[in-house]
């Protein structure tokens, strides 16, 4: 699926975009041609009624961590009313207030921290008509068993409130990525990782814990408990995406970094390794991994099975770098070794915040110390590519540019006014 997209002329035209990109989707009528991958076979079987629910049947969504960076693709996608299985009702999960930048989208928001049982309990339980689970949220903690312990927990607390009160309950996808197969940053002393490019079918990196597997094993006891019910799991190489309530999103935290060296006069300085500058690497859209979902959801050929999701092409930093500059147009240095993003903005908090007084911004805070994240992505020294063949020979056939996907990323956190 491609969007067409053309730049708001006001700053201020927030919903105008939210409205007219959603109009654009709709025309395209993305199912229906093809966007998503279905094979000319089962778009037919699908336009006869011969699989799928009718069009008078519906399904109902339940995605945890709506405002994330895949959730927010999901909250976008799943109301539309061409959408693969629906029409759909989505419920949107999420531990804080709904955000502004959020509010467009269709879904029935809940705010539940569902790192709390009782909170889980009490808020999920009661929704006995969702039919599919889709999971993308994690969150972090110092060291790995720590992770593997809380991100665990939080997964059996939906499962806990939504399996035995859900009857329809059909299908659950459940996001990862490439960490399955390198092991988790920072362990590289004492895992080896798998050389690229990674394969579904490879085996789990030995010798670290990796919250990927708990999550994974959590997934698959509880599925195996009830019958019918299947399940996909979907890994994710770096995501562009919109959403600054994500763990990771290197398009906002590159976006604060160009628009901090703009105010200031500064060149955009490349703050990572040398083979990340000049390597090969691929990166994953937000919405193609919605899409990914979507088609595990309703489609034969997708259940019980795991899914790599990345574009499809390759590009090098060196090259998005340039992209980045004319976007905030500002001039980028060449190449040099230590540069360190959490150094780098250590002390401008102050210019952020002016930045986004001046400019109305949404003001969402770097709480989740997004830079230091960042340091260790691009300090990595190896080379990270995913293999799609097994996605492709399944039936999925969606692909994305990455220079489209991280020019349209940043125009779209400029229009939601999280970037100036």
């Amino acid at each position: 699926m491609q969007y067409v997209y053309a730049p708001p002329i006001s700053i201020c035209s927030c919903v105008i975009f939210s409205v007219s990109r959603y109009l654009t989707i709709k025309i395209m009528n993305w199912w229906k041609s093809g966007a998503i991958g279905v094979p000319k076979l089962a778009q037919q079987k699908f336009e006869l009624g011969q699989q799928g629910p009718s069009e008078h049947q519906s399904s109902v969504g339940l995605v945890i961590g709506v405002t994330g960076i895949v959730g927010t693709s999901l909250a976008e996608i799943l109301p539309l009313p061409d959408t693969p299985g629906g029409p759909w009702k989505v419920y949107g999960i999420a531990r804080r207030p709904r955000p502004a930048w959020h509010s467009d989208h269709p879904v029935e928001y809940i705010q539940c921290d569902v790192s709390d049982p009782h909170d889980s309990l009490t808020k999920l339980s009661p929704l006995t008509d969702v039919t599919h689970i889709f999971y993308v949220t994690w969150t972090a903690r110092p060291i790995e068993e720590e992770n593997c312990e809380v991100n665990g927990l939080m997964l059996k607390n939906v499962l806990n409130a939504i399996v035995p009160n859900a009857p329809n309950l059909k299908h659950i996808c459940l996001q990862t990525g490439t960490k399955h197969y390198m092991g988790p940053l920072g362990s590289v002393h004492k895992t080896q990782p798998h050389e690229p490019p990674f394969t579904e079918d490879l085996p789990r990196v030995q010798g670290a814990p990796n919250f990927y597997y708990t999550l994974e094993d959590i997934l698959f006891e509880e599925v195996g408990k009830r019958e019918g019910l299947t399940w996909s799991v979907h890994r994710a190489g770096p995501i562009f995406g919109v959403s600054p309530y994500s763990l990771v999103n290197p398009i906002w935290a590159l976006c604060i970094y160009a628009a901090v060296c703009k105010r200031k006069g500064e060149l955009l300085r490349f703050p990572g390794s040398r083979a990340t500058w000049e390597g090969y690497f691929d990166a994953t859209d937000a919405d193609l991994i919605a899409e990914q979902q979507l088609w595990a959801a309703v489609d034969p050929n997708a259940k019980n099975e795991a899914f790599n999701c990345v574009n499809g092409d390759v590009f090098k930093w060196k090259q998005m770098w340039k992209v980045l500059g004319e976007q905030f147009g500002i001039e980028c240095a060449e190449f040099e070794e230590g540069v360190k993003l959490e150094e780098i903005m250590r002390e401008k908090g102050r210019v952020w915040d002016e930045i986004v007084r001046e400019n109305g911004l949404c003001g969402v805070k770097n709480e989740f110390n997004v830079f230091k994240l960042m340091d260790v992505v691009f300090g990595w020294e190896g080379t990270r590519l995913c293999s799609m063949n097994k996605s492709k020979g399944h039936g999925f056939l969606g692909f994305r540019d990455s220079k489209e996907s991280f020019i349209k990323c940043i125009e779209r956190m400029k229009a939601l006014k999280i970037v100036p």
